[in-house]
């Protein structure tokens, strides 16, 4: 056998192997969603988004633990948002070479791998511990920690792909640099620093573990957020583990909406970053 033709057949079976494998997890993604699908769509109706979570052998829905996590989510995000922004800018357009950039950067990859039962722990010992009691704000302190790393870490690479020459233009017009990085870096990156800030949503909206040790649960609709309130990963285990029926099929429903949400949250990052390389 030649060279060409021993390149093009081991070329052949990488390709093959790549495609199997590109298959195979493909196919795993779809019995996740048909056995989704078939087990929680018989109950998804408009009385799921209206009424709460019900007694065994009740009719009811899941209104509360959607309230609360959409609550505990939104803090989160707007808590984790800023700062991984603003730490991510640092990274990329002052701290690229220092060793404080470096030692940032470790911890921040280091948080970024960290299992979130972990985050959980540590947000029961320093702010459940000494307040006495569960609440809110302790799950979206929770959910901030495991979303900032993803912020930081999107926003440093986005901010770094800019051009110099983008930057040098900026400074030799008069711009002071935090102008440069607020009119021109941000704006150009905009698209991407957005696309983070919802793969990190994603990533938090089906946590279970750390909200766990700080939210708890709670079964009626509140909206305090200084005491236990539910959240929809929270009560999907806590149904799911029951031996009531009905709770087994709102546990499937509920596992069914958040699939649906993260689905949604993908697509859109994906939409917003083709539409910015096409631009």
């Amino acid at each position: 056998m030649t060279l060409i033709a021993r390149r093009r057949a081991l070329n052949t079976v990488m390709m093959a192997l790549c495609v199997g494998a590109a298959l195979v997890a493909v196919a795993v993604l779809a019995l996740v969603l048909e056995k989704l699908v078939a087990a929680g769509a018989s109950s998804l109706s408009p009385a799921i988004f209206t009424q709460g979570t019900p007694p065994p052998g009740s009719s009811g829905g899941l209104f509360n633990p959607i309230l609360g996590s959409l609550m505990m989510t939104l803090v989160a995000v707007l808590t984790a948002a800023p700062v991984g922004v603003l730490a991510g800018t640092y990274l990329a357009e002052y701290g690229r070479s220092s060793k404080l950039g470096s030692a940032v950067r470790f911890l921040n990859d280091t948080l970024l791998s960290a299992p979130s039962i972990i985050i959980g722990l540590f947000i029961y010992g320093a702010m459940v511990v000494p307040q006495g009691h569960f609440s809110g704000w302790a799950g979206s302190l929770a959910l901030a920690l495991i979303a900032l790393p993803v912020i930081v870490r999107t926003t440093e690479d986005m901010v770094g792909l800019l051009p110099d020459s983008l930057r040098e233009a900026a400074v030799a017009l008069g711009c002071p640099y935090w102008r440069v990085i607020v009119s021109v870096g941000w704006r150009a990156a905009r698209p991407g620093i957005l696309t983070g800030i919802l793969l990190a949503v994603a990533r938090v909206s089906g946590e279970t573990a750390p909200l766990l040790f700080t939210s708890l649960n709670n079964q009626f609709t509140s909206t305090n957020m200084n005491a236990p309130i539910a959240s929809l990963p929270v009560v999907i285990f806590q149904f799911a583990m029951s031996p009531y029926e009905d709770w087994q099929t709102l546990a499937w429903t509920g596992a069914l909406i958040i699939t649906a949400g993260v689905l949604v949250l993908n697509v859109t990052a994906r939409a917003i970053t083709s539409r910015n390389m096409h631009q």
